[in-house]
């Protein structure tokens, strides 16, 4: 299986060189340390990614660069571009949007009254929420997070919406803080791509979902190989492109762990829509890694997936 494999910043790597001369020998002495070593980059990872988020979270600000931006994309605008109807987005607390998403996956998830739904990685709670209205009030939402200052804020959107059946837990999303077979429906946007080990979510998913049950996601997959410069981007991986996996890779985990009819239902070209509604941040985050536009159109993709866990 073919994933993105990242290295986190030391403090020397943020503020020199480390492209694939310059730090070849600490690549080399990682290989050697073996699992160990492995399995603490990847924690890294998940610290930078909460890190990232809890500013955004506190901030407002979505920028994808490290160094700020001249001009941040119109959270509004963003998820239009994504999918979301403007009368859903009216509808919400404006502090629920941060333009965040790769997609609109609650609109496919076919929600019914009274159901139970998981939102993973539920942010200021955008999908939750939305969830929220479709289930009413004989319904119940679970937001999973594991930044504290999202779920402050999500939880401040859920009373200011007035949506008492929402309810958002802190967690790991390959730990979920949620019981076996009792959600009928999971829903993530543009989160798994943010967990070094995807198998451990999808398998929390199938634990957690009711016999058929069913998910809807939004994330982002390869239509091809990145260049190196973005696969070695700790910033491209908290914006969720460096990682992505394959196409075929994803469809592939969700299988393996039990998960049956798998089909995408929507697909865009991520890197073109956001240069549509953020040309200036996304061109300046490209730019960042010495890339241009050409470099990664028709080769990241969003994608809307659902599956079904077998009855």
């Amino acid at each position: 299986m073919e994933t993105a494999t990242l290295n986190p910043p030391t403090p020397e790597a943020k503020t020199s060189c480390c492209g694939p001369d310059c730090c070849a020998e600490t690549s080399t002495a990682a290989v050697q340390e073996g699992p160990a070593t492995a399995k603490s980059e990847a924690e890294a990872l998940v610290a930078t990614v909460r890190e990232h988020y809890a500013e955004i979270a506190k901030t407002g600000a979505t920028c994808c660069g490290g160094g700020g931006c001249a001009v941040a994309p119109d959270p509004e605008d963003v998820a239009r571009g994504l999918g979301y109807a403007p009368a859903d987005l009216a509808a919400l607390p404006a502090d629920a949007n941060l333009g965040l998403g790769c997609g609109a996956p609650i609109a496919h998830l076919a929600l019914q009254a009274g159901e139970t739904v998981l939102d993973l990685g539920s942010g200021p709670g955008l999908d939750a929420l939305l969830a929220a209205r479709l289930v009413g009030p004989s319904g119940h939402v679970i937001g999973v997070d594991m930044t504290p200052a999202m779920l402050a804020r999500a939880r401040a959107n859920a009373a200011a919406a007035g949506q008492h059946q929402v309810e958002f837990r802190q967690g790991r999303l390959e730990q979920l803080p949620v019981v076996d077979s009792s959600v009928d429906a999971v829903t993530s946007n543009c989160v798994i791509n943010l967990v070094p080990d995807k198998t451990a979510v999808f398998r929390e998913i199938a634990r957690v979902l009711r016999p058929g049950g069913r998910l809807v996601i939004s994330d982002i997959v390869l239509d091809g190989t990145l260049p190196p410069s973005v696969m070695g981007a700790v910033e491209a991986y908290v914006g969720c492109i460096a990682g992505a996996s394959r196409r075929q890779d994803y469809l592939d985990m969700l299988a393996a762990v039990g998960l049956g009819q798998v089909e995408i239902l929507r697909e865009i070209d991520y890197a073109q829509t956001m240069l549509e509604v953020a040309p200036t941040e996304i061109a300046g985050l490209l730019a960042g890694s010495g890339l241009a536009p050409k470099d990664v159109l028709g080769i990241v993709k969003s994608v809307t997936i659902r599956a079904v866990k077998p009855s």
